[in-house]
């Protein structure tokens, strides 16, 4: 069980060498595509805003964020997601999970940390 809520955010891509070495190579060749990673993520590093923005939504809102490739979620986090990918799922404190951003709404943010962080703050104020 969650002891508080957390946004999940999932990547358009699979995680580890082979899954990474794909997305990049795809990336670059125009054949694979994740807003998500384009707003986390510079070519080499997480991104220092991003950083920033997940230090603040713990700080102010005692919310973590987790990002999980697409074969490294948990079973309920693939039930809430397949098919969806990428989005930014919320975890509630007893375990429940939700949609909280699709694909659509993370490619409007344009790879924009800041525009991000608008949405996910505006969301917020509905949700919690």
């Amino acid at each position: 069980m969650a002891e508080r809520k957390t946004l999940i955010g999932v990547y358009k891509a699979d995680g580890g060498i082979l899954g990474e070495l794909s997305y990049v190579l795809g990336h670059l060749v125009g054949l694979k595509d994740c807003s998500l990673c384009d707003i986390t993520h510079s070519p080499l590093k997480k991104k220092a805003g991003f950083k920033d923005f997940e230090k603040k939504l713990l700080t102010e809102k005692n919310m973590d964020i987790k990002l999980v490739h697409m074969n490294h979620r948990s079973e309920a986090e693939l039930a809430a997601s397949k098919g969806r990918e990428p989005c930014v799922l919320l975890q509630y404190e007893d375990g429940s999970i939700s949609m909280f951003l699709d694909a659509v709404e993370l490619k409007a943010a344009g790879g924009n940390v800041g525009s991000f962080e608008k949405l996910v703050e505006s969301r917020l104020d509905i949700y919690l």
